[in-house]
């Protein structure tokens, strides 16, 4: 599990058919083979590690299911450490789960902040809410606009400096992470209409 609170930016170092080789230096602190770092909002385990780099397996679903398929040696990564116990949840709950990827269609500048607005696929947007949390190249962002079949969210300075957000440009294909609590929401909804024994009165039973 993550907060969307990016760590570092990475650069990719090596790419290969089942395997991706990051360089970076903060998140390998306290990093061991068998852990879980997210790669722009992607999950991945840490399989080798370097004093400069570390190595994780990548599936094909992956790279087809999230921009990690368009990633070439030299493009620069967001990347987070998985949350513990001690860590400060900043950000949202993060599974690091892609959805959906969804274009960047334009970026306006708003003051001293940047206005993006994406594109996203038609079936995760009942799961994208005014002022809700959405994860965009794992980062956690709130929803200032909302369309029909897109979305808008602000960058504030240090968020343009500190993520690979700020060189994003219009057209760039981006991770998208719904927030799971509107998952699980819409699926209690369904079971309802379906009738099923999942209830509200079932969950506060069950402790939930």
């Amino acid at each position: 599990m993550f907060s969307g609170i990016v760590e570092e930016i990475g650069t990719v170092h090596e790419l290969g058919p089942h395997h991706i080789v990051i360089e970076a230096r903060s998140v390998l602190v306290g990093t061991r083979p068998g852990d879980s770092i997210a790669v722009s909002g992607v999950c991945l385990t840490v399989t080798d590690l370097t004093a400069q780099s570390f190595q994780a397996s990548v599936m094909p679903e992956t790279f087809r299911r999230s921009n990690l398929g368009l990633l070439t040696t030299g493009d620069r990564v967001n990347l987070e450490r998985a949350v513990t116990p001690e860590t400060r949840l900043g950000g949202h709950i993060v599974l690091g789960h892609v959805d959906a990827i969804g274009q960047v269609l334009s970026v306006a500048p708003e003051e001293e902040a940047r206005l993006l607005t994406v594109q996203a696929p038609l079936d995760i947007m009942p799961y994208v809410a005014m002022k809700g949390s959405i994860t965009m190249d794992g980062v956690s962002l709130t929803v200032t606009r909302l369309g029909q079949d897109s979305f808008s969210v602000s960058l504030v300075p240090y968020t343009s400096s500190q993520t690979t957000l700020g060189l994003t440009m219009p057209g760039r294909q981006v991770n998208l992470e719904v927030d799971v609590l509107a998952r699980y929401i819409e699926r209690l909804q369904q079971a309802q209409r379906e009738g099923s024994g999942i209830t509200w009165d079932f969950l506060r039973e069950h402790g939930y």
